[in-house]
Formats: C-alpha cells, sequence, structure tokens
C-alpha cells in the first residue's frame, strides 16, 4: 500500500514549501477578486492577517494534515481508475473537493476561541465555496507537482539500514 499525501506531502522537506505555496495561493485569490463582494473579501482578509501576524500561515500549517485527509479518497479513486492527470480528476470534482476541504475550517470555527475571525468566518461562508471551486485548480496542481516531487525523492533515496531484503534479491541467483 503506498503512503497516504499526509505521510507523502505533509511531512518534511515538503510540508514547509506547501504551507509557503498555500499561503500564496490564498493571497493571489484574495488580490485577485474584483467589485464590490471582492473589497469584502479584501477587507475580511487583511483583517484576519493584522488580527495576528503570521495567523494564515500558522492556520495553514494547523489544518494541513485534515485537508490532505480530505483530499486522500480523491486520490484513492483517481489511482484505481481515474483518468488524466491526479490535478485533472480533482478539477472535474471541484464542488465534491470544495466541501471536503470546506469541513475542515467549518469544524476549526465552531471550535474557534477567536470571537472576530469566528463573526467572520460564519458571515462570509456563504460565499466561502465559490471562492474555494476557484483555487481548486491551482491547489490541485500544486499538490500534484509535490506528490511527484515526493515519489522521485523517494525513488532516489537508498533503502533505510533495516531494510529487509525483497523476496526478488533474495531469490537471485548468487554467483
Amino acid at each position: 500500500m503506498s503512503k497516504s499525501l499526509v505521510e507523502r506531502i505533509g511531512v518534511p522537506p515538503h510540508r514547509e514549501q506547501v504551507v509557503t505555496e498555500c499561503c500564496a495561493l490564498v493571497d493571489g485569490q484574495v488580490k485577485a477578486k474584483g467589485g464590490l463582494s471582492g473589497m469584502a473579501i479584501k477587507g475580511v482578509y487583511a483583517t484576519v492577517k493584522t488580527f495576528k501576524r503570521g495567523f494564515v500561515p500558522s492556520v495553514v500549517t494547523a489544518l494541513l494534515d485534515d485537508w490532505l485527509t480530505k483530499l486522500q479518497p480523491h486520490y484513492d479513486k483517481w489511482e484505481a481508475g481515474g483518468t488524466g492527470t491526479f490535478a485533472e480528476f480533482v478539477i472535474s470534482r471541484s464542488d465534491d473537493v470544495a466541501e471536503d476541504l470546506l469541513s475542515v475550517t467549518d469544524q476549526r470555527a465552531k471550535k474557534s476561541e477567536h470571537g472576530t475571525v469566528k463573526k467572520l468566518y460564519e458571515k462570509n461562508r456563504s460565499s466561502a465555496k465559490k471562492n474555494v471551486v476557484e483555487a481548486i485548480p491551482d491547489l490541485a496542481r500544486m499538490v500534484e507537482r509535490h506528490i511527484v516531487e515526493s515519489d522521485k525523492a523517494a525513488a532516489a533515496a537508498p533503502p533505510p539500514a533495516d531494510a529487509k531484503p525483497t523476496k526478488a534479491a533474495t531469490d537471485a541467483p548468487k554467483t
């Protein structure tokens, strides 16, 4: 059985880069918003970012494993016979993936002790899904890229010293 997404990209050295890229993705999504609703989103985001320095990276760090766990069933379905790339598979299911990811933040918001943040989240939750769906393509490509990098690093790494030889290696003819 292959490693989970948490075990592949939710651990060093990938984790730090995934968190950084998730924060940049959020910043980019917010910056791209226009119109009155965009102004509202930008205002909420600015409030949250000034509420506590480093708040966004700390939230992404705290929620990353839960988000990856929510992506895992989609990855498993894709791996079991999905077509195209994993990113394409996720993008084609953006609506469901967005709900899965938002279920994590919904639970966190319910437990939050930060009244201002909780109220802002609750007030803006109805529009959050649209915003998450819009971010899914970039998120899916980023996750896929890190999965590929993780797999390449694992394939290039020497086996652990305590690794047992494979059956093929023990059945190989001795010369």
